[in-house]
């Protein structure tokens, strides 16, 4: 495709990104932006495969301490999510609850809710309200020290900097920029990456067989950052 025509499509401004962080090549801006969408490709398919795994540990760790159907049951009861420190999380059970109608089960409402739902299980209310334990779902996490402090709050800012790239994905937005700059860098990419496979190991699951034959975003991150002039 001639650039003239890729920018009718995408519009000069987004084409424009690419264009300046490859020093006008167009070429190389091209490729850039194919380059940026396969990253993209890869790492949607890996936050996936690490977002069902999460969520499972979560529901079988708290299936064991409140019960095969414990959303709901979390949701109702004041002592844990229906309060007011727990409120946005009591209600986005009952939303999805409620959307889900005649369709409704415990594994179709785990299934429905989303990333940061389960992010904010690590959030302070939410982890002190379900007794403090949610931890349990990382045997393999190293213990806290006086240097760092491996608690539900590092876990949280860990899910939260997975899901801020997640959400950048789902919005077409580049990932092989510097922060809010026209630069070619995969730093933030390959950090992301890095967060993904150290959680997959505290949860003492293989994400190298797991992940066998989907995952090439190393390789593409190099292949981005050798397009730099």
């Amino acid at each position: 495709m001639k650039y003239n025509d890729f920018t009718n499509i995408m519009s000069e401004p987004r084409a424009n990104r690419y264009l300046f962080a490859c020093n006008g090549n167009q070429r190389n801006a091209l490729t850039l932006y194919r380059k940026n969408l396969k990253l993209s490709q890869e790492f949607f398919t890996v936050i996936s495969c690490f977002e069902i795994a999460l969520r499972n540990k979560i529901d079988v760790y708290y299936s064991s301490i409140f019960g095969d159907d414990w959303l709901k049951f979390c949701a109702d009861d004041p002592s844990i999510f229906n309060n007011k420190l727990c409120f946005n999380t009591k209600n986005i059970i009952y939303s999805t609850i409620k959307n889900l109608d005649i369709n409704y089960s415990h594994n179709k409402l785990v299934a429905e809710l989303g990333f940061g739902f389960w992010r904010y299980l690590f959030a302070n209310n939410q982890f002190r309200k379900g007794r403090q334990g949610l931890l349990n779902i990382f045997p393999l996490k190293p213990k806290s020290n006086k240097d760092k402090q491996y608690n539900h709050t590092y876990i949280f800012n860990k899910l939260a900097s997975i899901n801020n790239l997640r959400n950048r994905i789902a919005h077409h937005e580049p990932i092989c920029f510097e922060n809010n700059v026209s630069k070619i860098d995969t730093y933030n990419s390959r950090e992301q990456y890095k967060s993904i496979i150290l959680l997959f190991n505290w949860m003492n699951i293989d994400s190298v067989s797991l992940l066998y034959g989907l995952d090439k975003i190393e390789q593409i991150c190099n292949e981005i950052d050798n397009l730099r002039i």
